[in-house]
């Protein structure tokens, strides 16, 4: 059944303030919640109120507001192009709405939506841009709710950009009309200005902008290289968010969840080079050449790795091929899958007094004969995250015994770290090496080593030892 068409009862418009009288009557709570609101204009406001608190008084100082120490008047309402009754007095408040409507000024009054000719919206402010969230006075808190989600999602420097895109308007409008208008205008607010600006380079803002206007300009591309977290959607940081809203191109990895590529804008092309063990399509050089050929070709491109692209994530070699090829890109980090693993476990990864140093490794490095030097800093008390060490737990437990490390030492392992279907199980250096022969583990595997594990919350987790197949050996020629 189809569901009938919703109209607003109230329209949303935007009124002329600057410079012009907004009159609030209330000396309490009220008064001052509507203040810091039309504070945030360029309105003369004028609080009428013959008993201001405290709290009030402090901010007509602060502000310069006007503060109109005498009792209500409609007089006092004259020349005002809005007026909140605010005084939390029934009586007071239907009165002040009943003159501003006999002197032709719109009204709000404070929780009285009866009363009300117009509702106060929660603001997302970044002036000259404004975002106002309005429920007819059905669901104040639904409203901030909603302000808050928006807040997060747009960047503190749109107001600042909005104000650079005024300043370019006249000249964007001696642009051909069409694509090459339309072109500057998406390259302006999704480009180089853009960037520049949300780093605080207004210069250089400015000058991107101004080379925009060369409408045969080639179209410059840019790589962003995100982390794409552990895997929960949720986890992601906004400017990730931002930049998958803005991709023409999303290059994902395998470990990258649908979830997380959904976040990008729909019509983005989405090229996936899935990287697992043992199965590449793509190897790391095509994926280098891959991110120039996009880049030579003007694309905004989103790099997803999964976690964060600096740890283990082989941005080196990307940012190499893209420094050589003169492609602009960024670096935006994300959530390490140690951190994901540990906060599932409510694991300290340091503890005063047990430890005071964090060790990021993958099991591959006690393939030679020598001890790398992060296991010696595991013996001396550092915690140690292992990652991409399911296949050689027997190997790290091993020589990490062989080389001093007590096999009683705690250990914490993770499997799908953040999502709702992770796995976790606890127990000791001893008895690491029965993950490898768990087949039933698909999913990226963390594993955590040190005394602060023994400060974990173990209490959903599954015992390793109850898996435990062989004792661990020590490995040949090892040289603690």
């Amino acid at each position: 059944m189809p569901q009938a068409t919703t109209k607003l009862n109230a329209f949303p418009v935007f009124v002329r303030v600057e410079g012009e009288a907004v009159a609030i009557v209330g000396g309490g709570e009220q008064a001052l919640a509507k203040a810091r609101l039309i504070a945030q204009s360029s309105a003369v406001l004028y609080i009428i109120a013959a008993n201001a608190e405290p709290e009030l008084l402090a901010f007509i100082a602060e502000t310069g507001a006007n503060h109109v120490a005498a009792g209500y008047d409609a007089s006092r309402l004259e020349g005002a192009v809005m007026v909140f009754a605010a005084s939390g007095d029934e009586t007071l408040d239907r009165r002040v709405a009943a003159d501003a409507r006999r002197l032709g000024i719109p009204v709000n009054a404070v929780d009285r939506p009866d009363l009300c000719d117009f509702f106060t919206p929660a603001l997302v402010n970044r002036a000259p841009v404004a975002i106002a969230i309005g429920t007819e006075g059905a669901g104040p808190v639904l409203a901030q709710m909603l302000r808050g989600r928006i807040d997060r999602m747009l960047s503190p420097s749109l107001g600042a950009l909005a104000a650079l895109a005024a300043s370019f308007r006249n000249a964007a409008e001696r642009l051909p009309r069409g694509n090459i208008r339309r072109r500057f205008w998406s390259d302006f607010f999704g480009g180089a200005p853009a960037r520049a600006v949300e780093a605080g380079e207004f210069s250089r803002a400015r000058e991107a902008a101004a080379d925009l206007l060369t409408s045969d300009a080639p179209v410059r591309g840019h790589i962003a290289l995100v982390g794409a977290g552990p895997g929960a959607e949720d986890l992601l940081t906004l400017r990730a968010h931002r930049l998958l809203m803005e991709a023409d191109v999303i290059v994902h990895d395998a470990l990258v969840p649908e979830a997380v590529v959904a976040m990008g804008r729909r019509d983005a092309e989405r090229l996936p080079v899935g990287k697992r063990k043992g199965c590449h399509t793509k190897s790391q050089a095509e994926i280098n050449a891959l991110l120039v050929e996009l880049g030579r070709a003007g694309k905004r491109v989103v790099r997803l790795k999964s976690g964060d692209p600096l740890v283990f994530g082989r941005a080196g070699e990307e940012m190499a091929a893209l420094r050589d090829a003169g492609i602009a890109y960024e670096v935006v980090p994300g959530v390490t899958a140690a951190f994901a693993a540990a906060a599932d476990f409510e694991l300290p990864l340091t503890l005063r007094g047990v430890s005071s140093s964090m060790v990021f490794t993958t099991g591959h490095d006690l393939k030679g004969n020598s001890l790398p030097d992060w296991a010696k800093l595991a013996i001396s008390g550092a915690t140690v995250a292992v990652y991409m060490g399911r296949s050689v737990a027997a190997e790290v437990a091993g020589r990490l015994i062989e080389a001093g490390l007590s096999p009683d030492t705690a250990v914490a392992v993770v499997e799908n770290a953040s999502l709702t279907n992770r796995r976790r199980f606890h127990g000791t250096l001893a008895d690491l090496p029965s993950l490898e022969a768990r087949a039933d583990l698909s999913g990226p595997v963390m594993t955590i080593i040190g005394d602060a594990v023994a400060g974990a919350n173990f209490e959903r987790s599954e015992p390793l030892a109850a898996h435990r197949h062989a004792p661990v050996a020590a490995t040949e020629g090892v040289q603690p």
